[in-house]
């Protein structure tokens, strides 16, 4: 009776995600191409940079690329950095602005308080908010602007490619994004009727005016999941909001091993659970029923309704993973290895939970962002 009842809740369980998730699985890179408005705002990128020698360059070159005919600067916020990002971003870059971030003050996060420091000394209509690792094509600036005037929104970003060649990223990255999108649906995001918000914080354009009406990065200044929580303000205040696939913008920060991209995992999982024991405790369990039970129950099981069900909530958690693995231009056999990949973020969060309790929760580059 118990292996039936959690066959049935799996098979409902992946015949809701499928029909009344938003489409989240669909995966479809949104190209726009439509015509900037006169007169052409001013905008000002912000890029905070701790350490990254290795991928700022590149980035700060594709912004000082970008065809826009109207008023754009770029500002670096070096983050202490000890291994000359500065210098390699001005050499990439000479119209760059470098701002150094003074001392990280209480009840900051490093990355809010250096965005904060590079708007501070920004003076345009909008900002765009990207990170060290991101590469734009030329094109980028002017189609989230003509994205932002043609639909009117105050807050426009891009989920971008990430890198996706090493054996962990091929297995880890195209879940990481389909779990993305299954929490913070673009099309509910889009809708000003539902309160779904989200955004994507490597790639994202925000209207000045949006920011002053929420109270500034103030308002955020503590959160981890800094990108979740403007697209909340921002939308909570009566903007608009709007997140999408790209298919040119992409990500170059490599992850070369399980280990590093299980940090990146941890980094943040617990502190999207609320730091709740209850909430971790039912997500340990959902991610058992959702993605755990329909393989056990198809292969280790007795034959009968609950190996039925099994099996075919396997085969729709297949059908809804295929567009990911398709995007990140990966093969088929990672399709059916999902349950694999979710058990792996399990223990990520896990993780998460166990780094928290130490105080020792968001970890990234040196610091520890959040505490117990």
């Amino acid at each position: 009776m118990f292996l039936t009842i959690t066959g049935a809740a799996s098979l409902a369980i992946w015949l809701y995600l499928l029909s009344a998730r938003g489409g989240f699985w669909r995966m479809r890179p949104d190209v726009r191409h439509g015509t900037l408005r006169a007169p052409l705002p001013s905008v000002t990128a912000v890029v905070p940079a701790r350490n990254e020698a290795d991928v700022v360059g590149r980035a700060v070159g594709s912004l000082a690329a970008q065809q826009y005919a109207g008023e754009f600067h770029m500002i670096l916020v070096d983050d202490a950095s000890r291994d000359g990002t500065a210098g390699l971003a001005l050499a990439a870059a000479p119209r760059l602005r470098v701002v150094t971030a003074r001392p990280l003050p209480p009840g900051w996060t490093g990355k809010m308080w250096a965005v904060a420091e590079g708007v501070r000394a920004a003076d345009s209509d909008y900002l765009l908010l990207t990170d060290a690792d991101i590469v734009h094509p030329p094109e980028h600036l002017a189609e989230l602007v003509t994205l932002s005037q043609e639909g009117g929104y105050d807050l426009v970003s891009y989920m971008v490619r990430l890198h996706c060649r090493s054996l962990a990223e091929q297995a880890l990255i195209p879940a990481f994004v389909f779990f993305f999108f299954l929490l913070y649906p673009p099309a509910w995001i889009r809708d000003p009727r539902c309160r779904t918000a989200g955004a994507a914080g490597g790639c994202m354009l925000v209207r000045r005016s949006a920011l002053e009406r929420i109270g500034g990065f103030e308002r955020i200044r503590g959160e981890l999941i800094d990108d979740c929580a403007l697209a909340r303000a921002v939308k909570r205040s009566g903007g608009r909001v709007w997140l999408g696939l790209s298919d040119t913008a992409a990500s170059i920060r490599e992850y070369r091993t399980f280990g590093e991209i299980g940090h990146m995992i941890s980094r943040t999982a617990y502190t999207q659970l609320g730091h709740s024991v209850f909430l971790l405790i039912g997500t340990v369990a959902g991610l058992a029923v959702t993605y755990l039970a329909p393989p056990l129950l198809t292969l280790a099981g007795p034959r009968g309704a609950a190996s039925g069900m099994g099996a075919m909530a396997w085969l729709l958690m297949s059908a809804a993973y295929w567009p990911s693995v398709r995007y990140a231009k990966r093969q088929w056999f990672w399709v059916p290895l999902l349950p694999a990949v979710a058990l792996f973020y399990l223990f990520a969060t896990l993780h998460s939970a166990v780094a928290h309790w130490r105080r020792r929760g968001g970890m990234w580059k040196g610091r520890a962002q959040s505490a117990a």
